[in-house]
């Protein structure tokens, strides 16, 4: 049997000034990622210092925006909800929340798409949704 998830209205976040661009840019509608100006490695979330190296410097770049799903979950609470690990195009993970999607058709691997949606205070929430 299959169902589509009704719409859900995600927690606004918090921002600080180490995710004023990262919030600023999903208002634009992208979505940034860390890169080592000295490797080019790329992370998430984006934070000034860089997970893997000491050398060079953070930049954020925006994402390309597709990637697949490496796991998920369907969350049956009042309103239920997929949650998810979505590998970007670029390598890192984000946990996000997959949209707009029957999760019984869901599969490890899946192509997804990033889109966004608004949080209780409009700020919008990078999320992802079937290719």
């Amino acid at each position: 049997m299959s169902e589509t998830l009704p719409p859900r209205t995600p927690p606004a976040p918090t921002p600080d000034p180490s995710t004023r661009a990262f919030w600023d840019a999903a208002r634009e509608g992208r979505l940034l990622i860390g890169r080592n100006t000295r490797t080019g490695r790329f992370h998430y979330p984006p934070r000034p210092v860089c997970p893997f190296d000491d050398e060079g410097e953070v930049e954020l770049v925006p994402a390309a925006g597709t990637g697949t799903i490496y796991t998920y979950s369907v969350m049956r609470a009042k309103t239920p909800y997929v949650i998810a690990y979505v590998e970007l195009a670029e390598g890192p993970r984000i946990m996000t929340n997959i949209v707009d999607c029957d999760p019984a058709a869901l599969r490890v691997g899946q192509p997804v798409r990033l889109a966004f949606v608004a949080a209780e205070d409009g700020q919008p929430i990078p999320v992802f949704t079937p290719a």
